[in-house]
């Protein structure tokens, strides 16, 4: 694959929750679960710790084991939980978590696994792309977004409904019947979509965190066929310059209700070659 990738925070003076690593024939995308700073985590590393350790160990794996995206994922999970247990309440449900995204290819196959919200897009010949996502979150969300989206983004009220959402979402967090996210249980990987594709069916892939993502999926700016003829002739980075630019005019949410006014942003591109 020809690659090119692009990252940003949603406030530069922040971390960057989000993870992107590749080689030539793999890529890892990981988005940490960002914490309000009035909740707790029982976590001191806090989150782009988790999804920084946890996304160059998933590298590592997927590039020197010829395992399974599932079991890869797993022992990732195991590998990054035994580097904080000892200091760590690794019980605790707001424990550091993040969406997982892994792509590898082999001779003549491309194999994916998706976890929690963040978006791969296959772009398949002669077809319609392929848009894989996990809606499991989003669909257990829904109950708890109403207070969240009748308060003025970045305001004290919408601030405070963003924790209030977020705390009432961990009690559904890795449990049967919510959704699954990797963070402590390394049987979260078994919740992952996952797939196989003839590498010959498949012109290019996009791997995005939903900070990315939103241009298309949140802010309807652009269908995914566009999304994808913007990344092969401009580039991730132009991607993201467009969201930050859809994010700044509506910096109330009153266009387009959403958690966080801005949020890091992750853009990977692939030419299948």
């Amino acid at each position: 694959m020809r690659l090119t990738l692009a990252t940003e925070p949603a406030y530069p003076d922040r971390p960057n929750e989000d993870f992107i690593g590749a080689t030539p024939d793999a890529v890892v995308l990981l988005d940490g679960a960002g914490t309000p700073a009035d909740l707790e985590s029982g976590c001191s590393h806090g989150v782009a710790w988790y999804s920084h350790t946890l996304g160059s160990t998933l590298l590592a794996g997927v590039t020197q084991s010829a395992d399974s995206l599932t079991t890869i994922l797993a022992a990732g999970i195991k590998a990054t939980a035994s580097m904080h247990d000892f200091c760590c309440d690794l019980s605790h449900p707001g424990s550091p978590s993040a969406t997982v995204v892994m792509l590898r290819r082999s001779a003549d196959t491309l194999d994916w696994l998706v976890l929690a919200d963040s978006v791969l897009v296959l772009d398949i010949l002669d077809a319609d792309p392929m848009v894989i996502c996990d809606e499991r979150e989003a669909l257990t969300g829904n109950r708890y977004r109403d207070p969240m989206n009748a308060a003025t983004g970045g305001s004290p009220e919408h601030l405070l409904a963003l924790s209030h959402y977020i705390e009432a979402m961990r009690a559904h967090r890795n449990v049967d019947g919510g959704f699954w996210v990797a963070a402590v249980d390394p049987l979260a990987a078994e919740q992952a979509l996952t797939g196989t594709v003839p590498v010959d069916r498949v012109r290019a892939v996009a791997v995005l965190s939903d900070g990315a993502s939103r241009l298309v999926d949140r802010f309807g700016l652009a269908t995914w066929r566009q999304a994808l003829d913007l990344l092969d002739h401009d580039g991730p980075a132009e991607l993201i310059r467009q969201v930050r630019e859809a994010e700044r005019s509506d910096l109330d949410g009153s266009r387009w209700t959403r958690g966080k006014i801005f949020d890091d942003a992750t853009a990977a591109y692939g030419r299948i070659t």
